[in-house]
Formats: C-alpha cells, sequence, structure tokens
C-alpha cells in the first residue's frame, strides 16, 4: 500500500503516543495496523502489545482491529515460525487494550469506583433503560414547570385581589 506522508509518521513515530483521526475509509485501521506490527517486529524497542492502547468508537472497529493484528502476526509467523517473540505476541493479543471509547471509560471507572463513591456493581443502562429514565426525567420536568406555574398563578391572583381590594 502506498502511504501518504502523515500515514507514515503515525506509523513510524515511536517516541510519543499518537493519535490518528481520519475519515471513514481513509485506511486508520490500517495504518494502525501496520503500526503496531513495526513495532513488534523491531525487536530493539522492546514493544508488547498488551501494552498497547487503541481506542475506536463502533465496536465492529475495535474487533476489526484485532482480528487485523491478528492476521498479520499469523503472515508474519508463517515468515518466521520458530519466532518466540511473534508467538508471545500472538498470545499477548488478547490482552491487548483495542477497545471502544466506550469501554475504555466503563474500565476505569471499575479500577477507580472506590475513589469515584460508586457501587463496584454498577453497570449501564440498556437502550430501554435509558428511554424510561428519559421519559421519567420529562414528567418530573413537567411537573416542576406546571408546579411552579401554578405558584406563580396563585401569587399573581393573590397580588390582584389584594389590589382590588383598594
Amino acid at each position: 500500500m502506498g502511504w501518504s506522508k502523515e500515514q507514515l509518521a503515525a506509523i513510524y513515530t515511536y517516541d510519543k503516543n499518537i493519535l490518528v483521526a481520519a475519515a471513514a475509509g481513509s485506511g486508520k485501521t490500517s495504518v494502525l495496523v501496520t503500526r503496531i506490527i513495526e513495532r513488534i517486529l523491531d525487536e530493539a524497542q522492546d514493544f508488547s502489545v498488551d501494552k498497547v492502547l487503541v481506542v475506536t468508537f463502533p465496536k465492529a472497529a475495535a474487533a476489526e482491529m484485532r482480528q487485523r493484528i491478528s492476521m498479520a502476526l499469523e503472515k508474519e509467523l508463517a515468515k518466521n515460525p520458530q519466532s518466540h517473540h511473534l508467538k508471545r505476541q500472538q498470545m499477548l493479543l488478547n490482552s491487548a487494550s483495542i477497545t471502544t471509547i466506550d469501554s475504555f471509560c466503563q474500565s476505569i471507572v471499575k479500577q477507580n469506583f472506590h475513589r469515584l463513591n460508586l457501587d463496584p456493581k454498577f453497570r449501564i443502562a440498556n437502550e430501554g433503560e435509558l428511554t424510561l429514565l428519559q421519559y421519567e426525567m420529562i414528567e418530573m420536568k413537567k411537573q416542576k414547570v406546571l408546579s411552579e406555574d401554578n405558584m406563580i398563578t396563585a401569587t399573581l391572583k393573590s397580588e390582584a385581589a389584594k389590589t382590588s381590594e383598594t
């Protein structure tokens, strides 16, 4: 594949973390897979796939990323079947943090629930529960507005009565 200057920089910049943001279909996944594989192949880098963090948005992208890395590792193992390093990286791939942004954030919260004063058994609401909560919040807001409206009406009537008495 012919890489652009920016893609090559993303692949071969090793001395810092990177952010790859681009339009759909622009090659982000290919760039990141190549970056990870190149780092693995450079044994002088002391890089391990289980120390990587790749955060994507859709769940399918995270699964596809993991699959592509696995396939690339298999391809490299076919070239060098005796490589203990590559075999180890293939085994460690399941421990790599290749995840969606919401799953990553949830794991941070779970690891730090005690600092956040949260129940360690907290969970993320499903779509049905969220819809119900939204409905309940709208109803509560409507009741509050109606109550405030009634209070304003009562105050206005009281003021009007006082004015008419004088």
